[in-house]
């Protein structure tokens, strides 16, 4: 960028002294020992390049004297240069932050959080937030422009899986851009886990054995040393028909119960085969009636192709499963079918049925939880949404927009972690197609099938629950702890959103985020209009409906349907990731040994698991919701509405410790502390 041309007729005569802080983070390796400089770019022209380091290192905060011939009147950019020191080879720098101070002692902030790498110069404008209609300085619409056009030149898009959400245009996560990339700390973490339970796993021999479990008790070895009270429990109440039930409130995929208030014409329950579970007090119909009969259903796996594990062909079920909940809040299974078309092959199976076939009848239901939760409910909704606002976000929002300073912490390493799952699991050859019964063919039709039917009031939790007709579900704490959330959430950016957009001319003027929306829209939902996503935002409403459901899916979505993977699905029978014959046509009696050679193997239980224990929660370099150590807003106003922010999450955590003390199995995976500000793992 050249010289900046003098504003007004004359210049200032007299030398003056800019006080420069720059703040270098604090995470391993953030420092370098390369030559960094800085130059001031004001209205009334440039400062000269003024060297930082002295000595050829920069760590902490460092502060300096930028001596200029004149006064340079109000700094809209900074440029930082790195440059070969002596002998030393080339080495990143992670800038947090450069603070300059006027000699009249104007303040002006910049916030960086980024790695510098490479001999180059990189600017930076000053930290106040402002729309494309907010710039008055030529420089300031230059300097956006230019940002956004190099953006758009290393963020692109790949079709990866076609009638799916598109995803960034990367090979592999080496290549990745290292501003997205992992912390080292959180890098080391994921695989030193990874390689800890395929070890362990390994010295037991559990990886190399494709046969069947000799006793149930027998898979509670491979990861012996990482119980948790939560898997104790579940070893001990997988059979019982009211943890079934509660699962689908309270699990990883409590997303599908719904209000029934008519019997399927394709899954016909009588009252004659209900009335032993139902009680004598009551009937079906008036059940029905009283708003206390649920209905999940998996008719989306119907025709999903599967693969072969170990040499075997292996199966998937489309079932129907009848739920009630009684006075005392439990909620039971009446009745499962496990296909979609009725007939004498497929019969429906009860509670009062024979115990081995009742409990494989359940099993194959939390078969195709297993399938609906990690295709649907995690990876698409979970993740890959997660990465469409990324790239849209980092093509179209250059730093100092505020919707890219509201968005950025909640879309910290979704690329890179999505990169890993491209990777290792649904690659050619991976996990899906070692251990899991779609394969990554059934995969991509399980996924085209769900994009059919993603709307945007399926991603907006409070339409959902409507839909649904759960809002007074019993136990349903998912729904509970989720709303408060989603509240808290949308007086937030309702907060952020009113500052900078105060009408709804300013919205449907802000160039930026029509692009913004309008590549979401392209990418991310293959521009249907029947899912129901804007392809432009006309009103501030609607703003801050469609951030609050992008930061509410990053975050608590994700956390909902992350976090107790391992701990549900340590004891395998209660979440197989395969089955290794047809569901059953008659009702006839099952032996434990004929479960165990239907459920998967040893191997392909330890593979699995191995990686549910990667996938779970991280305390290292985790940031929780709601907290911002990057302060990408420079002014007061949006600080306090952080704040205020984070008080709203400290009544909800302190609400949930509460009642979580009352109840046998604390739900614990929309805690506010345990939640991560985004989708990093």
């Amino acid at each position: 960028m050249g010289k900046v041309e003098q504003a007004g007729t004359s210049k200032p005569s007299e030398p003056v002294v800019y006080k420069v802080q720059v703040t270098t983070g604090k995470g391993l390796q953030s420092g370098t020992f390369d030559s960094i400089s800085i130059t001031l770019v004001g209205t009334n022209g440039e400062s000269p390049k003024q060297l930082l380091n002295q000595v050829g290192t920069l760590r902490s905060v460092d502060e300096h004297e930028v001596p200029c011939d004149h006064d340079l009147g109000p700094i809209l950019l900074i440029h930082l240069h790195k440059d070969p020191y002596s002998f030393f080879p080339e080495s990143r720098w992670f800038c947090n932050k450069v603070q300059v101070t006027s000699p009249q002692g104007e303040v002006y902030r910049f916030p960086c959080y980024q790695w510098v790498e490479g001999y180059c110069t990189v600017s930076y404008r000053e930290g106040t937030a402002k729309k494309p209609s907010d710039d008055t300085h030529p420089l300031e619409t230059k300097h956006r422009c230019e940002e956004l056009a190099l953006r758009k030149t290393k963020f692109g898009w790949k079709d990866y899986i076609p009638g799916t959400p598109w995803c960034a245009d990367i090979d592999t996560v080496i290549s990745l851009e290292y501003n997205l990339q992992y912390s080292f700390p959180k890098t080391t973490a994921f695989f030193g886990r990874g390689s800890m339970a395929q070890l362990e796993a390994k010295m037991k021999g559990f990886l190399d054995k494709p046969y069947s479990w000799e006793k149930l008790e027998d898979i509670q070895k491979i990861f012996w040393f990482y119980k948790t009270p939560v898997s104790e429990y579940v070893f001990n109440h997988w059979k019982d028909d009211d943890f079934f039930g509660y699962q689908f409130l309270n699990g990883i995929n409590p997303v599908m119960i719904q209000k029934c208030t008519k019997i399927p014409d394709n899954f016909p329950v009588t009252q004659e085969m209900v009335s032993g579970t139902l009680g004598e007090s009551t009937n079906l119909k008036e059940e029905l009636e009283k708003g206390t009969i649920f209905l999940v259903d998996y008719k989306i796996l119907e025709d999903i192709p599967t693969i072969h594990v170990n040499g075997k062909q292996q199966y998937i079920a489309a079932p129907l499963c009848l739920l009630h909940q009684k006075p005392c809040g439990k909620i039971l299974p009446l009745a499962i079918q496990l296909s979609q078309q009725p007939g004498p092959q497929s019969p429906i199976f009860l509670p009062t049925d024979e115990e081995w076939i009742w409990t494989l009848a359940k099993t194959w239901v939390r078969n195709s939880e297993f399938h609906t939760h990690e295709v649907i409910s995690h990876l698409l909704r979970g993740h890959l949404m997660a990465e469409v606002f990324s790239v849209a976000t980092l093509r179209h929002l250059p730093m100092c927009h505020p919707l890219y300073k509201l968005l950025i912490p909640h879309l910290r390493y979704s690329i890179h972690i999505n990169g890993l799952a491209r990777t290792f699991l649904v690659n050619q050859g991976g996990t899906f197609d070692q251990a899991i019964a779609t394969g990554r063919k059934g995969l991509a039709v399980l996924l085209k099938k769900a994009m059919e039917n993603l709307t945007y009031s399926v991603l907006c939790l409070p339409d959902d629950i409507e839909a649904r007709g759960v809002g007074s579900l019993r136990n349903y704490y998912y729904r509970d702890d989720g709303l408060k959330l989603w509240g808290a959430i949308e007086s937030f950016v309702s907060s952020m959103v009113t500052l900078y957009y105060k009408n709804d001319t300013a919205v449907q003027g802000d160039s930026e985020l029509q692009a913004w929306i309008g590549e979401i829209f392209a990418k991310g939902f293959l521009s249907k209009q029947s899912s129901g996503i804007p392809s432009s935002i006309h009103t501030v409403p609607e703003l801050t409906r469609f951030l609050t459901m992008a930061i509410f899916t990053c975050s608590a979505h994700h956390s909902a349907v992350n976090s107790g993977q391992f701990e549900l699905g340590a004891f395998m029978p209660n979440l197989p990731s395969s089955m290794r014959k047809p569901p059953p046509q008659v009702k006839a009696p099952v032996t434990l040994q004929e479960f165990l050679d239907i459920i998967p193997e040893m191997n392909t239980t330890s593979t699995v698991l191995s990686v549910l224990w990667v996938l779970r929660n991280e305390d290292l370099d985790m940031i929780p919701l709601g907290q911002y150590p990057h302060e990408h807003f420079t002014e007061e106003e949006p600080q306090r509405l952080i704040t205020v922010f984070q008080g709203h999450l400290a009544g909800i955590t302190e609400g949930i410790e509460k009642r979580n003390k009352s109840i046998p199995l604390p739900y614990t995976y929309l805690y506010p502390p345990s939640i991560e500000n985004s989708t990093t793992i």
